[in-house]
């Protein structure tokens, strides 16, 4: 009620009802943004890729005359020059979501033309019709935690993460460690975002998403809650992918999916908002998320992944700081408590988590 009544607010200061588009609107954030700014009044462009592959979504958006569908593509140029036209805003969510890929020769060159080139030209084109549009104030554009590391040049843990602790692109493309790809797309595609928006004059703020889990709209369980949940399903590659996010940060950073789309109008309206911000409302060891888990849904499979915490264990786990978001006024509503229930209670009833005390 209180975000409701703000943005109330905020749209009857600024005038005429505010028009946002949201990329990637099929998808666990974006879907989840476009509810949230329906809700507070807005007006949305939502894009989507395949029109036929949402139709569940569109019951809940229905009863609004607020809301305009747009197919659009990252990967055809000029996609989005109707979606973005008349636009305040512009939300850019939509990423690919490779984290691995099966490719035993010439990794790098396939990875490089098949999802690091697609990616970055895509995030460019969205930012070429903002500037065709003459309307976009500001493109808040959607980076993630896989961008920065707890470790320092030394290999020390530093005992604060912000938002200049970037992973080295030499270290991913080395390491490869599970999740490289999206970790390298993301890094590279923000990089190239920036450097575009300072060339052409585009108001780019990032925001760095942390472990993203809560409910959610989608018809599957959303990739980021499945990784967050892989010690109660035993999944053998997002156990990795979580433990190679343990190894990068030497914690696990969560935020609830409110407070990620809260934080994305926030800096979309916040005339001082400026560069990345990191939004994480705690984060904790892997012997504490086991104990959050085990808490909440005991099953045997958590006592066989136990063995993840101890080979890149920090005694005392960095602080993955949100700092800068909250000194600019942003509040975060849900702890790891209320993440992990809903994300367990959602997930049970899409059925993907074994019975309890199996």
């Amino acid at each position: 009620m209180e975000d409701l009544e703000r943005s109330q607010a905020v749209m009857e200061v600024g005038g005429p009802t505010p028009t946002y588009c949201v990329t990637g609107a099929t998808g666990y954030i974006g879907s989840w943004l476009v509810n949230t700014l329906l809700q507070r009044g807005y007006i949305v462009h939502a894009t989507v890729r395949d029109p036929a592959k949402c139709l569940h979504l569109f019951s809940i958006w229905t009863g609004t005359d607020r809301l305009r569908l747009f197919r659009a593509d990252l990967k055809e140029e000029g996609s989005f020059n109707e979606a973005v036209l008349g636009c305040d805003g512009v939300f850019h969510v939509a990423a690919p979501m490779e984290f691995n890929v099966a490719v035993e020769k010439n990794i790098e060159n396939y990875v490089q033309s098949n999802i690091i080139d697609p990616a970055i030209n895509g995030t460019l084109n969205l930012l070429k019709a903002c500037l065709k549009s003459k309307s976009v104030r500001r493109v808040v554009f959607t980076s993630s935690v896989s961008t920065l590391t707890g470790m320092d040049s030394n290999g020390k843990w530093r005992p604060v993460v912000d938002e200049t602790c970037q992973t080295p692109l030499g270290q991913v493309w080395n390491t490869k460690a599970s999740g490289w790809v999206y970790v390298l797309s993301k890094l590279l595609t923000e990089e190239a975002a920036f450097r575009f928006a300072v060339e052409n004059g585009i108001d780019l703020v990032s925001i760095i998403t942390t472990t993203v889990a809560g409910p959610f709209l989608t018809c599957n369980v959303p990739s980021s809650i499945q990784v967050l949940l892989s010690p109660l399903t035993g999944d053998p590659e997002l156990l990795r992918i979580l433990s190679a996010v343990n190894a990068r940060m030497g914690s696990i950073a969560l935020v609830h999916i409110e407070d990620i789309c809260s934080a994305h109008i926030f800096l979309m309206e916040h005339a001082k908002a400026s560069g990345r911000y990191i939004c994480c409302a705690q984060s904790c060891t892997l012997s504490k998320l086991f104990d959050h888990l085990a808490q909440e849904y005991p099953c045997s499979n958590l006592q066989s992944c136990r063995f993840m915490e101890d080979e890149h264990q920090n005694e005392v786990p960095s602080e993955i700081s949100s700092k800068k978001l909250r000194d600019l006024g942003f509040n975060h509503k849900h702890g790891i408590e209320d993440i992990i229930h809903e994300a367990i209670t959602y997930s049970l009833s899409y059925g993907s988590l074994p019975p309890v005390g199996s």
